[in-house]
């Protein structure tokens, strides 16, 4: 017996409710490019969050995303923003919890909320480019969603 299936693998019906529901919790790198680069703009119907630090999201970000430190997310940051938005975070990646942090802060602010799995080692494995910032744009970013003034 391999190491694989030492554990038996889950009944069909309790696999299928625990990947349906990962998908309520997650989106993917390809869906949110797609999603950015539509020419349809109701298909950008999120806020994108990058949750890293200011000197982070200035050295490269995902197009579009918003800066936001995860520790930096409070009910008055939102304030602008309707009940339903749904905010996608990231941060570096698979080695980082910063996504994490910021989705249990967004929820906690009853805010629906989904991680970009991979964050931005996810993205460049897709092969797609990061935009550059300075310092200062960096600093003044503030979340912002497609037909929001923000």
């Amino acid at each position: 017996m391999s190491p694989v299936s030492a554990v038996p693998a889950a009944d069909s019906a309790a696999a299928l409710a625990h990947f349906s529901a990962l998908l309520s919790f997650e989106t993917d790198c390809a869906d949110v490019h797609a999603a950015l680069e539509s020419s349809h703009p109701h298909l950008v119907d999120f806020v994108l969050l990058d949750v890293r630090s200011p000197a982070l999201f200035a050295r490269g970000h995902v197009p579009g995303a918003a800066n936001l430190p995860h520790g930096k997310i409070v009910e008055s940051k939102l304030a602008d923003y309707p009940p339903d938005t749904l905010f996608v975070t990231y941060c570096a990646g698979p080695h980082c919890n910063g996504a994490t942090r910021a989705a249990i802060r967004l929820a906690r602010l009853a805010r629906p909320v989904k991680i970009m799995a991979g964050g931005i080692t996810g993205w460049l494995d897709e092969g797609f480019q990061l935009a550059i910032a300075d310092e200062e744009s960096a600093r003044r970013a503030s979340p912002r969603v497609a037909g929001h003034p923000g």
